[in-house]
This record gives structure tokens, sequence and C-alpha cells, in this order.
């Protein structure tokens, strides 16, 4: 008997691929379609195909029906506002211990694209504890989370988390990704597990030397700061070289450990 996640059904989000220019993540809906400049798509027509199923478009062009990947979902959230890029996320997922059943906190929901990409590393227990000051910011990233088939993972919070700190304690790591990450250090100092994670993205570096004061004030250690770019290569018949365009700056990336004091300090 096939799985059923390997089967496109109705609400299935779907990256549906014709070349580089045109593809498209949707959610299959009976009786609508996908209209392109190489030909219409019927959702009814990939609905109960399994992922991978190789269609063509009512002018005969190929196209494909994939599962999307995280990193595609995270680029392709209705965005109110700027969000983590996956090279990024990719190493400050790393500096952390999250996996399956860790409890996180974030702290600057913007779109939910960090809140939906943590989700799906807590899951199928764990769950992302999100903070937004802002309501509309919140309305955006819940109908995403929602899009995504996330929301059992995710609880939102409209809350200044630098003024009023969290709700939770005992958490297994706290991300950051807000203008003034270093009012929230002090509270994420109290939230945290010993020896667990802090991590914070800022793109300019008069934030970073704040930041790393605040964590060093309260009991972080192992701080490290860094930088992530990337730069595709492309390949082809005639040659290979790097892409024009990359992406290059985007933020300094913060991590650091809570730690107990040492008994004989005061």
């Amino acid at each position: 008997m096939a799985r059923s996640d390997r089967t496109i059904q109705a609400q299935s989000l779907i990256l549906v691929y014709l070349d580089e220019k045109r593809e498209y993540l949707i959610q299959a809906q009976p009786r609508l379609k996908i209209s392109t400049d190489y030909g219409d798509i019927k959702h009814d027509d990939i609905i109960g195909k399994p992922y991978g199923f190789a269609g063509r478009t009512h002018l005969g062009t190929p196209f494909y029906c994939l599962k999307p990947s995280t990193s595609e979902m995270m680029m392709r959230v209705r965005r109110t506002t700027t969000i983590v890029y996956p090279k990024d996320f990719g190493y400050l997922l790393l500096e952390t211990a999250v996996g399956p059943g860790s409890r996180v906190i974030e702290v600057g929901t913007g779109s939910g694209a960090l809140a939906l990409t943590l989700a799906k590393f807590v899951a199928p227990d764990g769950m992302v504890y999100s903070y937004e000051r802002k309501e509309e910011f919140l309305e955006n990233a819940k109908k995403n989370i929602v899009r995504a088939g996330c929301e059992a993972n995710v609880e939102f919070f409209c809350r200044d988390a630098g003024l009023e700190g969290f709700i939770q304690d005992d958490v297994d790591a706290v991300f950051i990704d807000v203008p003034e990450p270093w009012e929230i250090v002090p509270h994420a100092a109290r939230a945290l597990r010993d020896g667990h994670h802090l991590v914070s993205l800022s793109p300019n570096i008069e934030q970073v030397k704040r930041t790393v004061d605040a964590m060093l004030q309260n009991g972080f250690v192992k701080v490290r700061v860094c930088e992530n770019q990337q730069r595709e290569m492309l390949v082809r018949e005639r040659g290979v070289r790097p892409r024009e365009r990359g992406i290059t700056h985007t933020a300094y990336l913060i991590s650091g450990y809570k730690a107990q004091k040492p008994e004989n300090i005061e």
C-alpha cells in the first residue's frame, strides 16, 4: 500500500517545475489551474499522482511535480518582512542541539519562515514558541504556518519580549531575529536550560558588538560570530563558472552557550 505522503492529495504542497524561470509552489486545489506562458496545468490532473510525476501542459510542455524542500518552503512564504536565508538558518541550527522533541523560543516572528522551519525540526512532539510584537505580522505568519501544515508545533505570542520577557522556561534554544537583540539576551539567559544555546542574527556590525557584550555579561560562553556567503555555479556544455550574482552579506551570525557561574565568582 502506498504511503499517503508519496501521493499528491488536495491541500498538498507541490513544487511544479518547468524550468529555472518557471517553478511554482502551489497547494493543490480541485478545479484550479496554473497558467503559464508555456501552457496551463490543471490541479485535477496532478491530484492523486505520486511526487515526481511528469506531465505536460495543454500546449505540450513537460512539467514535474516535486516534493518542496524545506529551503523552498522557507523562501516562498508570503512575506510582510525580510526573512532568514537558508544559508544562515542552516548554520545557526547546527550551532544548537535542536531536534525532535525540542522546545525552542523564537523572537521576531516576521513572516513565519523561521518558525515554519524550526517546526519541521522539532516535530513530531516538540514546540516552537514564537514571539512578535506586531499583530499584523502575526496574522500573515499564522497563515504561512497553516499552509505548511506546521500549526501543531508552533505557538504564537503577541508580546514585546525585550520588555516583558518570556512565558516559558527550561527551553532548549533561543533564536533571535530583531533589531535590538541585546535587549532579549537577559531574558534568554533566564529561559534557557544550562549548557544550551542562544543564536542571533543581525545585519549590522554595530548590533553584533552590543549583542556579544550582553551575552558575556549574562553568563554565555564560547560566543562566536561568523558570516556565510553563497555562490552558485553555472554548469554548461560550453564551460563551468560561478554565476554573476550570489547571495553575499545577509547577516552576522552569533552563537553562544548558557553556562553556570563558577562557584568562586560572586
